[in-house]
């Protein structure tokens, strides 16, 4: 039985195992969801090898009669039959993590030798519980990171770069003692990364206390779509946070949808909601006319009600953060200068939190096309009607002459390094201004036109001088990026015709 030891053995087992996929293409499975029937079956994988463990530690982590050997041993004219009751029977109490693994699952491989193949010929063969925890974990993040590669799918919006969250966690460094939320967690990469700063900074000074806290709850996200919270959740497991037979980490609802009740407010919040200004629903009237309902969150605790999506997660995590807590978000440019709502929202923030960082992104590093973005840094205080707790904003233009693609050129690690050093994580208030660099007072942020943190300064050198320009491959791939930004909305639009006509010929059951 094969048992990776190292990165390098990792990856060659994840190509291994994603070199199945385009077989199972011709199936009629998309790639992310791959990613989710290896996962299904992995966790029964793994669960079987902790439970024939020589150890007072062996467990059973899932009942004999539904385990992995059941599925290795069937016929393969039984085994879509077998496999479908096990997940049923598993799925059974979604409140748990094994629970909402398993809740809702359904097998998508629909040839029974091709399922057949899968587990014998390349899951059975490799001892994944043999692994460290490192290693499995990360052969599953580069997995999720393949899954997200399919921007056709729209499974990149699940998935933010790797050396962004880095980044974001290096600046606003968890701690052991925090309870670290991210209300729309995708496939959990903020709270991984959270986890393994508190792993490499404390390891030695944790105590069992410490442990139990990050392992219980206080590490936890919520997430509206429950195919992408399985994989979250499997995520957690697989580098150690949570308990298959415990509480589930990940909350499946719209974070939305009421306000934090007191036990679930947050010391730290790290997020990228998704993508996308609305909320609500396109639909076609009786003449064919495309129509958009939009849905406002009627919540007390809002500033102001709005269907901007985005906006209403800058309010939500405003007011889940306890007092004193850390924000870091990213934020499209449209909640840096849209009126109305977000010119409320922008004085209700600046007044009540101190704002005190705005990293400005440069396009080409999302999967999700055509994206421009931002990551604002704040935190909460308590109330203070006299005067305003944001003093300065320190502006960091990480967007101007920088382009990035996600193949030629990716972001990495080292990119960010500037923007870490110059936020200053050991003492924030002692800040020096640079070319990219600077520094805005309250006042001078309430002065501007609709309190507009859309600030700029620099010049692209592209712009101005010709010989500058880049490479034509790099200028082909962001045309590239717009392009699919503006196909999916077309997309959308098809769809939504499609729908309507449907509808108007009494055959949407058929759909």
């Amino acid at each position: 039985m094969t048992v990776p030891k190292t990165i390098a053995e990792a990856k060659q087992l994840v190509d291994k195992l994603w070199s199945y996929c385009h077989v199972l293409r011709h199936d009629g499975v998309s790639t992310i969801d791959y990613v989710d029937q290896l996962t299904l079956l992995l966790f029964l994988k793994m669960a079987q090898e902790r439970s024939g463990r020589r150890s007072f530690a062996a467990e059973e982590i899932v009942p004999s009669r539904l385990g992995w050997q059941t599925l290795v041993d069937a016929d393969a004219d039984d085994l879509k039959v077998i496999y479908k009751k096990v997940l049923a029977q598993l799925g059974r109490k979604p409140d748990t993590a094994l629970g909402l693994i398993y809740y809702g699952a359904e097998n998508k491989i629909r040839n029974a030798a091709t399922l057949k193949k899968l587990i014998v010929d390349l899951i059975d063969k490799v001892n994944w519980s043999g692994t460290g925890v490192d290693i499995k974990g990360d052969a599953y993040e580069a997995l999720l990171e393949k899954g997200a590669e399919d921007i056709k799918s729209g499974a990149g919006q699940y998935f933010t770069p790797r050396p962004l969250i880095d980044a974001m966690v290096r600046c606003v460094r968890p701690r052991p003692d925090d309870t670290i939320v991210d209300p729309a967690c995708g496939t959990g990469g903020f709270l991984l990364a959270a986890h393994e700063h508190i792993q490499a900074n404390y390891g030695e000074e944790l105590t069992k206390e410490d442990a139990q806290h990050l392992r219980s709850g206080g590490i936890s996200g919520i997430e509206l779509v429950h195919g992408t919270a399985r994989l979250a959740q499997m995520n957690l497991l697989l580098h150690g946070i949570g308990d298959p037979g415990g509480k589930a980490l990940i909350d499946v609802r719209d974070a939305l949808l009421r306000h934090p009740a007191p036990n679930e407010r947050a010391t730290v919040v790290l997020a990228n909601p998704p993508f996308g200004r609305k909320s609500g629903f396109t639909s076609i009237d009786e003449f064919g006319k495309v129509a958009r309902e939009d849905v406002s969150y009627d919540r007390a605790d809002f500033w102001v009600a709005t269907s901007n999506k985005q906006l209403n997660f800058v309010q939500h995590i405003a007011n889940m953060l306890k007092i004193d807590g850390r924000a870091a978000v990213v934020v499209p440019d449209n909640v840096l200068f849209e009126g109305g709502a977000g010119e409320i929202i922008r004085r209700r923030l600046l007044n009540e939190c101190d704002v005190h960082t705005l990293l400005r992104l440069p396009t080409g590093i999302f999967y999700a096309g055509g994206v421009k973005a931002n990551v604002l840094f704040f935190d909460r205080k308590r109330a203070r009607p006299e005067a305003p707790w944001t003093s300065k904003l320190w502006v960091y233009d990480f967007r101007t002459s920088q382009h990035f693609t996600l193949r030629q050129n990716k972001l990495q690690a080292h990119h960010l390094d500037a923007f870490v050093k110059a936020y200053n994580p050991d003492d924030r208030h002692n800040r020096s201004e640079s070319e990219r660099f600077k520094c805005f007072t309250y006042d001078e942020l309430l002065a501007r036109d609709k309190v507009n943190l859309d600030i700029t300064w620099m010049r692209d050198s592209d712009l101005e001088d010709s010989d500058n320009l880049q490479p034509p491959e790099v200028i082909a791939q962001e045309i590239v990026e717009d392009l699919q930004a503006a196909l999916d909305e077309f997309a959308a639009v098809a769809e939504a015709l499609q729908l309507a006509k449907a509808e108007r010929e009494g055959r949407l059951s058929d759909i």
